[in-house]
């Protein structure tokens, strides 16, 4: 039987659905949400990446700024550009896009941003607060991929969830006692937001022996090692029925493709999400959910409903539509 394709972007499209309307309400109330983004230098992915987070803030009726430095901005200048949004009132949101030049320590500049205006999850406090189970802004993929789970209805609890990823620095405890590499934080945090909700949680690497055994064992199998052809997931690697969610991006003969063989690996999965429209999408929509919280976390002003609550009453009003 072929798996139940987990749309990312129909999901997203209700997040930001209710993204809209809460910010309507906060309006109303005399609070508008605010998302600033910094941008160092011109990469071309960046850009697009920048572009992609105003426009879902402009359909969803967030303001945002973008602040443009050259390539060879001082470390000093950036740190200092991020205290003056720190200081804003009127900004509730600061996500600084990675990566950074060579010549900037990202830590520090993760680390500057105020926990409270973190929207994309990557201070060190709100990854503590995270590991503790405590409400904090968390990770935008891991969430989007949480996010996308329950939508469908795909048990976490008890289940055993694997992630692959090529990096040897990966896990809580890694990150922690190693060294901090922003680039995949926002990929590793997916262990504790799978172990708050009760999951088994298995990471995988380039080191790691007998990588089969590992996926074939997966009840959700999340693989974000974005190498092709030098890495696939294929059918054999996966168990029946288990959740298939593919987060690698791999660029090949001019073409956005993901980690996983999408047309065998459906006939023996039992969910799948695509890729793109699978996790991308979701990302970007649990930022704006993140600025959203954000605003409504530093004014004091509540929202109407959760995110949950909506997307379980939206699921409901589809299953029993006629």
């Amino acid at each position: 039987m072929t798996a139940v394709l987990m749309d990312g972007k129909a999901v997203s499209g209700l997040v930001k659905l209710y993204v809209s309307e809460e910010v309507k309400q906060l309006m109303s109330r005399g609070v508008h949400p605010k998302l600033a983004t910094v941008m160092v230098g011109d990469d071309p992915a960046s850009k697009i990446y920048v572009s992609i987070k105003h426009k879902a803030c402009e359909e969803t009726g967030i303001k945002s700024e973008n602040h443009q430095l050259n390539g060879d901005v001082k470390e000093g200048e950036l740190l200092n550009l991020i205290d003056e949004l720190n200081k804003d009132g009127e900004t509730h949101g600061i996500l600084v896009q990675l990566p950074l030049p060579q010549s900037i320590d990202s830590y520090k500049v993760v680390d500057r941003i105020k926990p409270e205006k973190d929207v994309d999850g990557l201070n060190p406090y709100n990854m503590g607060k995270l590991s503790y189970k405590k409400h904090t802004l968390a990770p935008c993929t891991p969430s989007g991929i949480v996010t996308l789970l329950r939508y469908y209805n795909v048990r976490l609890a008890g289940q055993h969830v694997v992630i692959v990823n090529r990096s040897p620095l990966v896990g809580k405890p890694l990150m922690l006692l190693t060294r901090f590499d922003p680039m995949q934080m926002h990929l590793f945090n997916a262990d504790m937001l799978f172990l708050n909700e009760d999951a088994v949680v298995s990471i995988c690497h380039s080191k790691t022996r007998d990588l089969l055994y590992f996926t074939r064992n997966a009840d959700i199998l999340i693989s974000a090692v974005g190498r092709r052809p030098h890495f696939q997931v294929t059918a054999d690697m996966v168990k029946p029925g288990s959740a298939v969610v593919d987060v690698g991006v791999s660029r090949v003969d001019g073409r956005i493709i993901g980690d996983v063989e999408f047309d065998e690996v459906k006939e023996k999965a039992g969910y799948i999400t695509p890729n793109p429209g699978g996790v991308g999408p979701m990302t970007v929509a649990m930022l704006l959910h993140n600025t959203l919280l954000a605003a409504s976390n530093q004014t004091g002003v509540p929202l109407t409903q959760t995110l949950e609550s909506f997307l379980k009453k939206k699921n409901v009003e589809m299953e029993f539509k006629p």
